[in-house]
């Protein structure tokens, strides 16, 4: 008798356990795609062709937008901050 009921627990919980182990391995098997890192060379191997001072132009460029970037990102928080603490301010 107690392995009948059991054994139909068991057959109820089976596509959960099956589920869950299906979520785990793929779970798993993400966790070591992205142990691996992201190659920016291989997106960028197409200037590998380019004479020196072409990729020095085109690495001076990638650096400054990703400045400008970082720029406007901090102006728009400092504008956050501000108006934040102005209506802070008048409460």
């Amino acid at each position: 008798m107690r392995d009948q009921i059991r054994d139909w627990i068991d057959s109820i919980f089976t596509p959960f356990h099956s589920f869950l182990d299906m979520a785990i391995e793929r779970l798993q098997m993400v966790n070591v795609v992205t142990a691996q890192g992201l190659d920016i060379g291989q997106y960028l191997s197409i200037f590998g062709d380019m004479p020196s001072e072409w990729q020095l132009v085109i690495q001076s460029l990638l650096f400054s937008m990703v400045v400008i970037g970082s720029v406007f990102i901090f102006r728009s928080i400092m504008r956050l901050y501000y108006a934040k603490k102005e209506g802070v301010k008048w409460w």
